[in-house]
């Protein structure tokens, strides 16, 4: 399982991007700077909240999922006071019921800071419909934020039709497959 810290985005062997599977929402957004550059796969371009915090971002999945790590990239360099510090990561079935399952303080982060969903160390994953990220304060007092990319992993399964066992070998899962 890792941890929070600043570390390379991307799939890896245990963990898959979901992000794709939800419908995403923001509190308020600048003209020009919504909820769909959270996704643009673009560092240069950002969510930029308007409003009073906290600043929420709401990933909401059609059905229950699996989850293992939420990933987001921020610039201090470039963003300064609008660099978030404090943020609240929640989940649950709905708006009624959400938990904090972590808080993570951030200290002038250039990159992707990740975080993990898995609510102890004896779980795997977490299971949700709802994530919502929620900006609670920005670096120097700032007001509004900027966010450049979020990326939501749920664990990868290696999940064969017609099989109801997992293969601990590389060699039984190349030919279990019927042609």
């Amino acid at each position: 399982m890792e941890e929070e810290g600043e570390s390379k985005e991307g799939d890896d062997g245990d963990k898959r991007e979901i992000g794709k599977l939800a419908v995403w929402s923001v509190s308020s957004a600048k003209p020009g700077n919504g909820v769909d550059l959270l996704r643009d796969s673009n560092y240069e371009t950002y969510w930029q909240s308007d409003g009073a915090q906290p600043h929420l971002v709401n990933i909401q999945f059609q059905k229950k999922v699996r989850l293992k790590q939420i990933a987001i990239y921020v610039d201090f360099k470039h963003d300064e006071s609008y660099t978030p510090n404090k943020i609240s990561v929640r989940a649950g079935n709905s708006f009624y019921d959400l938990r904090e399952i972590k808080v993570v303080e951030l200290v002038e982060p250039v990159g992707w800071v990740n975080v993990s969903l898995c609510p102890n160390e004896s779980k795997e994953f977490l299971r949700a419909f709802l994530v919502q990220l929620a900006v609670l304060s920005n670096h120097q007092n700032g007001r509004d934020t900027h966010i450049r990319q979020i990326k939501i992993y749920g664990p990868r399964q290696n999940v064969v039709i017609g099989h109801t066992f997992q293969f601990t070998t590389i060699d039984f899962s190349m030919r279990s497959i019927v042609r």
